[in-house]
């Protein structure tokens, strides 16, 4: 199996280094982080490390979460092995091997302080090559204004897993409209439909993290 095939298949199983004890069968094996370390010093390119062996892990990751043959805790160790992959490559990128597809300003409404959705949408669209603002939870309209003001061109996400607090999703929206701001919006969240995102003038939803990579894609005008 070749490096890259190696990192990939860590990914997937949510392998991030010797020290990891899941999944049970690899721990003491070297990881993601391991993995990804010898493959720069090898002089690999970035771009093929990561897409290779990053992001395409996360792509299976994701297809698999929507059949139903892993759930969210395995989806996460799968994130958190990418994103310690992810961190080593950042620094390379940043000298002039720029795959950034886009920005995204993410965020949890007011009144909901709910992440885990939330940070497995950033874990997963960090991976396929956006970068992330994420405002965290309980997020005030005004924050998301003031992001989006800073980054007029950036995607606009929203979470909600409360019924209660999806309505503070339309007040973001109508807030960034009046003050003559056009970024595109995706919602999501248990509660929220593809219905209630054309209702409120949400550009975009997605039912989960790997759906709202594809989103995010879409919105941009980015092939999947």
């Amino acid at each position: 199996m070749s490096l890259l095939e190696s990192i990939k298949t860590c990914v997937v199983q949510g392998h991030i280094d010797a020290t990891s004890k899941f999944p049970k069968e690899m721990e003491g094996k070297e990881g993601v982080r391991e993995l990804t370390q010898k493959a720069i010093d090898e002089g690999m390119a970035v771009e093929d490390i990561l897409t290779q062996g990053l992001i395409p892990a996360m792509s299976i990751v994701g297809q698999r979460y929507e059949r139903n043959e892993i759930f969210v805790p395995e989806m996460l160790f799968s994130a958190k092995a990418m994103k310690s992959g992810l961190e080593l490559v950042k620094p390379l990128l940043l000298e002039g091997h720029d795959l950034i597809l886009g920005k995204v300003i993410i965020g949890t409404v007011q009144g909901d302080l709910h992440d885990i959705g939330k940070n497995l949408v950033c874990m997963m669209l960090e991976g396929a090559g956006f970068e992330i603002e994420d405002l965290g939870i309980n997020v005030m309209p005004q924050k998301f204004l003031y992001a989006a003001q800073k980054n007029p061109n950036a995607l606009i996400g929203m979470s909600a897993l409360l019924t209660v607090t999806m309505k503070n999703m339309k007040g973001v929206i109508d807030l960034l409209r009046a003050n003559g701001l056009d970024n595109k919006i995706f919602i999501g969240g248990a509660p929220v439909t593809p219905g209630f995102a054309e209702e409120i003038g949400a550009e975009g939803y997605a039912k989960n993290a790997n759906q709202a990579v594809r989103e995010a894609k879409r919105l941009l005008g980015i092939a999947a």
